[in-house]
């Protein structure tokens, strides 16, 4: 079954909440703060409570970048190299904060929310339309039953000029899935390598 929004609401409210911090609706403007001056709003790219989901924000921090210049280096998921990734720098102007991703280049973020996935409920993220119009494709990965953490985001700039990446506003959209029975084994049973999890976790075998 997918949750509704009141439901999703509901388990946010739980302790643990599935979702912190979480807003309650649909939120389409920021405060610029001192860069757009003092109470200035401006548009965001959006997130908060949906119909049927949750969009989610990127976090400001531990933004990782894939370099290009090294040499006869190969991605490798099961040992993979850290100086394939650089850090990407915060930028700002009147439009938001920001990183940049080269044009055909790969990033590596995390959410601002954190997660607490009940045991009879999973979770399947999607990009947000208005970056898929721009060739900017987000991947994530499937939340499972009693999974706990920060999101880690594969963002991947599929133009040949570079794009901006927002931080704190919306970057991806997960729709929860009631099972209709519980898991025999959850991700926490297992002891999942990936648990708890805070900044752009790499990849681990």
């Amino acid at each position: 079954m997918l949750l509704s929004d009141g439901q999703i609401a509901k388990l946010c409210a739980d302790d643990p909440p599935l979702i912190t911090p979480f807003a309650f609706e649909q939120v389409r403007e920021i405060d610029r703060g001192g860069v757009a001056g003092p109470g200035r709003k401006v548009r965001a790219i959006s997130y908060g409570l949906s119909s049927y989901g949750y969009d989610f924000t990127l976090a400001a921090t531990n933004f990782k970048i894939f370099r290009h210049e090294l040499d006869h280096t190969i991605v490798d998921p099961k040992n993979f190299d850290k100086r394939l990734l650089s850090d990407g720098a915060v930028r700002s102007d009147d439009t938001g904060d920001y990183f940049i991703i080269p044009g055909n280049s790969y990033g590596l973020g995390e959410t601002m929310e954190w997660v607490n996935m009940p045991r009879g409920l999973a979770a399947i993220g999607l990009g947000k339309s208005t970056y898929a119009r721009c060739g900017l494709i987000v991947n994530v990965t499937p939340l499972e039953p009693e999974w706990r953490g920060r999101i880690t985001l594969g963002i991947a700039n599929a133009c040949s000029t570079p794009i901006k990446v927002y931080t704190h506003e919306g970057i991806c959209q997960f729709m929860f899935v009631r099972g209709e029975h519980l898991p025999q084994v959850s991700y926490s049973d297992r002891r999942g390598k990936y648990q708890d999890q805070q900044g752009a976790t790499l990849a681990q075998v």
